[in-house]
């Protein structure tokens, strides 16, 4: 029995460390308690989790406990369900943990790699306003600047790196224009 052509994705984007977490897989074709489900967690570390029976769905869940011992990170998931030796994988995909806000210490900055390298060139335009030199020389020693072109351009490359980020975060696609979702009733 061969499941669906593309895998169903039924975790959310993100799961933040020491919250309580539950997510329901419910597929006809492979209904609890005939088969069991497994969620397989992958990344900064290895997480496993068995899904319970709730009527015919699977229910995958955590206690805030739990997921406070999972490192914050990027995670690649499979969602497999078993029945006797037959062996199907009905779930896929990419998802993230967050770090337990409230258990961060002092100077924790929660912003992306991307907002980061923008804030960095963002100091480098604000100080390079004050100095004219691209290249100087002193004694062995040469320090080279990069042009202020260059640095525009790799201002306006993270920018919008930066912007579809927040896009995706704010459930818009990509380029700024919200995602329509649809639920229909088969």
């Amino acid at each position: 029995m061969a499941c669906c052509a593309t895998k169903q994705a039924f975790l959310p984007p993100t799961i933040t460390a020491g919250l309580n977490f539950q997510s329901v897989a419910d597929v006809a074709e492979f209904p609890a308690p005939t088969w069991d489900a497994v969620l397989y967690l992958r990344g900064p570390q290895s997480i496993t989790i068995n899904a319970t029976d709730s009527g015919a769905t699977h229910v995958f869940d955590a206690a805030g406990a739990v997921t406070a011992t999972w490192q914050p990170g990027k995670y690649w998931y499979v969602i497999r369900v078993t029945s006797g030796t037959s062996v199907e994988e009905i779930g896929s995909g990419e998802i993230i943990v967050a770090p337990d806000i409230a258990q961060a210490s002092a100077g924790y900055d929660g912003r992306t790699p991307n907002e980061i390298a923008l804030d960095n060139i963002d100091a480098v335009l604000q100080k390079r306003a004050t100095l004219d030199q691209q290249r100087y020389k002193i004694n062995n020693r040469e320090l080279w600047r990069e042009s202020i072109p260059n640095l525009m351009r790799l201002r306006a490359y993270y920018g919008r790196l930066v912007a579809r980020e927040k896009n995706k975060g704010r459930g818009r696609s990509a380029f700024g224009r919200p995602i329509e979702i649809r639920f229909s009733n088969k």
